[in-house]
């Protein structure tokens, strides 16, 4: 997955620090796309002849967006005796004498927006106007519309959890579009996308609605697509998806991309039901509070539901639980499945992140849980999610999906590896020691796997099982008989609660061999 937009780097220099003011917007001009001017536009029902008429009406609504970024570099001074016998006694080839002195380096973004009043409000994604790297500050930000007359903008406010910025250039009477009801956009509408794929300028393609409530895998409260086959390339971030009617009904900003890093006919676009709210508040200044669990979970995908007994995509698993955060507190534990929250269903169209971060901070809801089997109801008071920056640092690097799957073949046969593929050992406190893993964790660890089985392809060796199947393992034993239950019942693959290191633990499902 990759955000539809470029960074380019340039030379070095020194740089400034970007202003920002709030305004009120002016309402006195028409919208581009207001719906009497669009009527006789829209084309008739079927395949278009033309958008033409359309795109004349709208293209000059939409702006291109370019930001000059100062990035802060170490660099040790240069040896000049490099390549010389002398070298040695300077430091070396490469180095030179002294401390690495700071220096500064030039980036460039390139982006897209449009105009959403006359007086100059511009909406694009956060990820075209933010820092680009770590220790990078944004220096200026250029607005340039179709008509080629270019404006220093102002940073009004932007949210990097829904993607979402608002910019301000000084002009008035200026063309803007308005936002349209995503809520009535269809599967097979035709759609078409405006903005500054890599740079060239202001660019139209067309295609359709090929999915909605699409999820990209980035998980939180707008992880809820409208997925579209129209040509979005990078620079096309920020820009508007417009509907037939001329009405805003997505911001394009992800595509997928081949090997080039260009359009292979799926691109993403948050949906304007999502962003409105979003750039009120910004334009309002006020916070932007959304719901929050301190949880860990993963999609209750088909080979874990398999190895719960549970069916797929009806819920998802909790993996980790933050102490003293709201899950915590209203006793919900690791390996507990959520399926419902505040009487809504969780689904691979609604998820956890998504139901709990639109509900709002404070308020009391139902969490219908599967535990062991059973059903069970939980209430809990929602908080207020941190920052992205927070989350990250207490997450401490947390490893994706993939962090399991290192295959290792080396290790002694037991009888548990005959059908899970593992050979296992207690865990000793001077084991614990030696793989850096925690005193206080219990468990067994894996000495040896089984390459051709699942086990073998998602463990290794110094990783240590901490359940199965909801059960504690302290032994060899413990685990050979849980898994010979779950042969007895029937079930083709066990779940795994596995811990590696210090990093955070994750449930992994493991298929049993025949």
């Amino acid at each position: 997955m990759r955000y539809a937009y470029a960074i380019t780097s340039a030379v070095l220099l020194g740089g400034a620090a970007a202003a920002m003011t709030l305004q009120p917007p002016a309402t006195a001009q028409t919208a581009q796309n207001e719906p009497g001017a669009m009527a006789a536009l829209a084309p008739r029902a079927g395949a278009p002849i033309s958008f033409a008429d359309l795109v004349a009406k709208l293209q000059p609504a939409v702006v291109n967006i370019s930001t000059k970024q100062s990035i802060k570099v170490q660099q040790a001074p240069a040896n000049p005796f490099a390549g010389t016998p002398f070298a040695e006694l300077f430091g070396g080839q490469g180095q030179g004498q002294g401390t690495p002195q700071p220096q500064t380096r030039e980036a460039q973004s390139l982006g897209s927006g449009f105009l959403i009043s006359d007086d100059g409000y511009v909406v694009t994604n956060n990820h075209v106007v933010a820092p680009g790297a770590r220790g990078a500050s944004v220096d200026s930000i250029t607005v340039t519309l179709t008509n080629r007359k270019e404006y220093s903008a102002k940073l009004i406010g932007r949210d990097p959890i829904s993607d979402l910025a608002l910019l301000k250039i000084e002009a008035k009477g200026l063309p803007f579009v308005k936002f349209g009801d995503s809520e009535r956009t269809r599967v097979g509408d035709w759609i078409i996308a405006i903005g500054n794929p890599f740079g060239i300028g202001s660019t139209v393609t067309a295609g359709i609605v090929s999915a909605l409530h699409r999820a990209t895998g980035q998980g939180g409260a707008y992880d809820r697509f409208i997925q579209t086959d129209a040509a979005i390339n990078q620079g096309n971030s920020g820009g508007p998806m417009f509907d037939l009617n001329g009405n805003v009904i997505g911001i394009n900003s992800q595509i997928f991309a081949g090997q080039s890093g260009g359009n292979i006919g799926i691109g993403f676009a948050i949906p304007a039901g999502e962003a409105k709210p979003v750039i009120d508040k910004l334009m309002q200044g006020t916070t932007i509070a959304r719901g929050y669990l301190g949880v860990g979970m993963r999609p209750l995908t088909e080979d874990v539901a398999e190895a719960l007994g549970l069916p797929k995509n009806s819920g998802e698993l909790i993996q980790s639980v933050s102490p003293g955060e709201p899950a915590d507190k209203a006793g919900v534990m690791v390996g507990d499945v959520i399926v419902a929250v505040n009487g809504q269903a969780v689904t691979q169209d609604a998820s956890l992140s998504y139901l709990v971060a639109n509900v709002k901070p404070g308020t009391r809801i139902p969490l219908e849980i599967i535990r062991a089997g059973k059903k069970q109801t939980i209430n809990v008071v929602v908080g207020t999610r941190p920052s992205e920056d927070a989350l990250i640092a207490a997450a401490g690097g947390q490893p994706g999906d993939d962090a399991m799957g290192q295959p290792d073949s080396d290790g002694p046969a037991s009888p548990v590896a005959n059908k899970l593929g593992l050979a296992v050992v207690p865990l000793t406190p001077q084991i614990a020691q030696n793989i850096g893993v925690d005193s206080t964790v219990k468990g067994v660890v894996i000495s040896g796997t089984d390459p051709s089985s699942d086990a073998g392809q998602k463990l290794k060796r110094g990783d240590v099982i901490v359940s199965v199947n909801g059960t504690a393992v302290t032994t060899p034993a413990a685990l050979s008989a849980i898994v010979a239950q779950a042969i007895k019942d029937g079930r083709p693959s066990v779940l795994l609660y596995v811990q590696r290191q210090r990093l955070p633990a994750q449930f992994v499902p493991i298929k049993l061999k025949k």
